[in-house]
């Protein structure tokens, strides 16, 4: 398999597997910060027309689920690339934060949380999730 075509899969892979990561931590965050009566968090419309029920903690779950779901990502893209370089991390990171950026025109969230979640969840984390999987691909085994 050549190098780009891998590091292609790779992005995909880590896009994959932080949509899904992003989706559990919505759903598991339900359950801990449960969001005000009649709210559906799988449904934007709901979200949207509830927003102003809102209190600063039903924020945690979705700040968490988009810097977890990035993290993850551009971990994974990362260690499955070709050369374990950057560049697929802040793929995965782009197209998320491109992602949330849309939703910051579909939910009608406060300015600090949209301020905050696009400045610490995509780009930061996607740096770290690279980090963090290229130190582990260059560690010594422990075998």
């Amino acid at each position: 398999m050549t190098p780009i075509l891998r590091n292609i899969l790779a992005c995909l892979a880590g896009i994959i597997i932080g949509s899904l990561v992003n989706g559990a931590v919505i759903t598991a965050g339900a359950s801990i910060v449960p969001p005000p009566a009649g709210v559906n968090v799988n449904d934007a419309d709901s979200i949207a027309a509830n927003i102003h029920l809102y209190e600063p903690q039903h924020f945690a779950p979705p700040l968490l689920a988009h810097a977890l779901g990035t993290l993850f990502g551009a971990a994974v893209a990362v260690a499955l690339s070709a050369r374990r370089r950057m560049t697929p991390a802040f793929v995965v990171g782009s197209v998320f934060l491109v992602f949330g950026i849309a939703m910051c025109f579909m939910i009608p969230a406060p300015a600090w949380f949209i301020a905050l979640d696009l400045a610490v969840a995509y780009i930061p984390m996607a740096w770290l999730g690279g980090t963090l999987a290229r130190r582990r691909a260059a560690a010594p085994s422990r075998n």
